[in-house]
């Protein structure tokens, strides 16, 4: 387990591991709870998850969230060490936790999934988690060693000027082809346009932005707006109902970082006048992104000459994942070794995250669980700021895709609509076809859910990418703790709460009408 170890495994292989693990655990459980699942209601899809199947729901059951029976309270223990070990471990006991990390991530895993299928009697709970864990590396890892192959270089001078404009076109970039994508393509050309000058704030706001905020406009972008639209929000719905709350964060945040910017005094090299403005090697590995891209979209419930593979052979991964697993292969094997070599390129950030990860699937789900049934069962009693600061604070720690589809169903419940049925989320979804207000909370937790994964370093896949990258280019990165003490709470909160003001407190009538009226 020893993150060293993968000295017997070549390339792609080692940090296939945790996902061979992963298929070895699905394997291990009796046939009839694999075949139990595609009749269970689903929790969560990420990005490139696989399809949701409409299930049946009772009077004491959030409909398309519930997925096994209620947890104990203090099932949710180990995921709080884990994040306690993820938080401790890099700062009071590194040598110990960068070789052992992936025991502590497992060990606890298999302790929470244990207790379900022998205390509680329920495979289904633990073969979601493996789903879900197995769509969610798919699209990481084929995302990062495919984008990890274009070798980004500007020439030009680190300034707050053009750093600015970087990070505005990164977050715009993030649209297109996923803030983990985004991420992977433009941070090592970030780091190289500050040389001389780098901190880690730069990566920190990089972060907040292109790993984060930046993908909040389209399906694509981030991982819980591309479950919506499997669910059936339009396409299109997220640009027109979120782009003027969008513009505005991406604008302060980048002013916050302006100012920070413009202190800094240290000066990068003068750029290479023989050398034009964009170099980029390796551009054949954009296919292998817009691949991925595309294959998103291979869902069930996007196409139904799709077939789906869990329903009919009982796997744990539909034909997506295969593609982008085989994507992963093709795109390291293929890829410009000079690429590669430029840009540094390593497998650890992603063997990292694979393992982590793996244990977070696995120990939050009792987590995810209660807080379904909370949201479902006190619905009536929260209001739209409410759903906006829950569910944001909860993407910051969970998955920030189940945190959504949990806050969207309990939502929808408010207003007598079923999150298993495509008709009624549109009809969620569109001031004209349910009620007057409906949007507006999908709009909020929508919002949040996105915005709110840049909190801490597990918010979103590609933080911990985006850090372990920096770290390997000897960029100091704070801890866990001291990202969130120093940078994500005096920094994000603020402007979070100046979000909630304008939109979502109700402090100020006229723009309220004003934004029922740019929307209909």
């Amino acid at each position: 387990m020893d993150t060293h170890s993968c000295r017997t495994w070549s390339g792609p292989a080692c940090v296939l591991r945790p996902f061979l693990l992963g298929l070895l655990l699905w394997g291990l459980q009796p046939a009839q709870a694999q075949q139990a699942v595609p009749n269970a209601p689903e929790a969560i899809e990420a990005i490139s998850a696989a399809a949701v199947q409409p299930a049946d729901t009772s009077a004491h059951e959030a409909p398309g969230v519930a997925h096994g029976p209620r947890p104990p309270v203090w099932l949710v223990l180990p995921f709080v060490l884990l994040l306690v070990m993820i938080a401790t471990g890099p700062l009071f006991y590194p040598h110990h936790w960068h070789h052992h990390y992936p025991k502590y991530a497992v060990g606890l895993g298999l302790l929470v999934s244990l207790y379900y299928i022998v205390a509680l009697g329920s495979f289904t709970t633990v073969l979601h988690a493996i789903e879900e864990y197995l769509s969610f590396i798919a699209l990481v890892a084929s995302l990062f060693i495919a984008a990890s192959g274009i070798y980004v270089n500007i020439n030009a001078k680190g300034t707050p000027r053009n750093n600015v404009i970087l990070l505005f076109v990164g977050s715009l970039v993030a649209n297109l082809i996923a803030t983990t994508g985004a991420a992977m393509l433009f941070v090592r050309s970030y780091m190289r346009l500050n040389k001389g000058r780098l901190k880690p704030y730069h990566i920190i706001f990089f972060i907040f932005l292109v790993a984060n905020v930046g993908g909040a406009l389209t399906p694509i972008g981030d991982p819980p707006l591309f479950l919506g639209f499997l669910r059936g929000v339009p396409f299109f719905w997220t640009l027109e109902h979120v782009w003027f709350v969008w513009l505005p964060t991406v604008l302060l945040i980048l002013a916050v970082f302006y100012v920070i910017d413009s202190r800094n005094k240290a000066a990068s090299p003068d750029p290479d006048p023989n050398q034009p403005l964009l170099q980029i090697r390796g551009a054949k590995n954009f296919l292998w992104v817009l691949v991925i891209i595309l294959s998103v979209f291979l869902d069930p419930n996007v196409f139904d000459w799709v077939p789906d593979l869990r329903e009919l052979y009982h796997l744990p991964i539909g034909i997506r994942e295969m593609i982008m697993f085989s994507v992963a292969v093709l795109a390291y094997k293929f890829a410009d070794r000079e690429a590669l070599q430029k840009n540094a390129f390593t497998f650890e950030p992603i063997r990292e995250v694979g393992w982590l990860f793996l244990g977070i699937f696995a120990t939050m789900q009792p987590a995810l669980q209660l807080i379904s049934l909370f949201a479902y069962e006190h619905a009536e009693q929260l209001t739209v700021g409410m759903f906006y600061w829950s569910a944001g604070m909860l993407s910051s720690v969970l998955d920030n895709a189940p945190t959504y589809l949990n806050f969207v169903a309990a939502a929808m419940g408010k207003f007598g609509l079923d999150v298993n049925v495509p008709q009624q989320v549109k009809a969620f979804a569109l001031p004209e076809m349910a009620h007057p207000e409906s949007w507006f909370y999908l709009q909020a937790i929508s919002i949040a859910a996105v915005f709110f994964g840049a909190m801490t370093y597990i918010g979103n896949a590609p933080n911990f990418m985006v850090k372990a990258i920096a770290e390997e280019n000897k960029v100091s990165m704070p801890s866990f703790m001291g990202y969130v003490t120093r940078y994500s709470l005096p920094i994000l909160i603020p402007i979070y709460f100046v979000i909630y003001a304008l939109f979502y407190s109700g402090w100020f009538p006229s723009l309220d009408a004003w934004v029922e009226q740019l929307i209909r």
